[in-house]
């Protein structure tokens, strides 16, 4: 008998242990993420776009162009008064340095609180790459519509300006 139970002791242990199947394989992958700094768009402290000093036809409707450079002028039926003083937005943008970023810009209004015209804009340009730095800038120009014997007033109003990565 004790050859039997020494038998079957010695056959447990010869037995192999159970194997893995082999259509199965694990391997680690591996994973990267790279995080950049937020693109942040900044109205430069008193600027604005300013069409100037106007004098509106009293029967036609005219417009007035500011340039993304500044330079004013009119259509000949809106008048810009000699010396009337036109200057182009300002935005500073800080970011990733040396990413892609483009530039949208909305139209927009003034009013005087009760007549209204509006514009249309054009940024200085449609995308630019941010410095070594960390920060770019452009301007923004536009075009107001005025109307046949437009109100006399001061106008004021607002537009939209966007950057995105690209």
């Amino acid at each position: 008998m004790k050859k039997i139970v020494l038998a079957a002791f010695a056959a447990a242990i010869a037995v192999p242990a159970a194997a893995a199947p082999g259509d199965t394989d694990t391997e680690a992958g591996s994973a990267t993420a790279t995080i950049i700094a937020p693109i942040t768009l900044t109205h430069t402290p008193n600027a604005a776009l300013a069409f100037g000093t106007i004098i509106p036809d009293t029967t036609a409707a005219g417009s007035v162009t500011v340039t993304a450079a500044g330079a004013g002028s009119d259509d000949g039926t809106a008048t810009l008064v000699a010396g009337s003083v036109n200057t182009a937005d300002s935005f500073d943008v800080t970011g990733d340095p040396s990413r892609l970023f483009d530039i949208t810009t909305t139209p927009g209004s003034v009013t005087n609180g009760t007549q209204t015209m509006s514009f249309t804009t054009a940024p200085s340009v449609g995308s630019a790459i941010i410095s070594a730095g960390g920060t770019s800038a452009f301007t923004v120009g536009g075009t107001l519509s005025v109307g046949a014997a437009q109100a006399a007033g001061d106008y004021v109003g607002t537009y939209d300006a966007t950057v995105t990565y690209n």
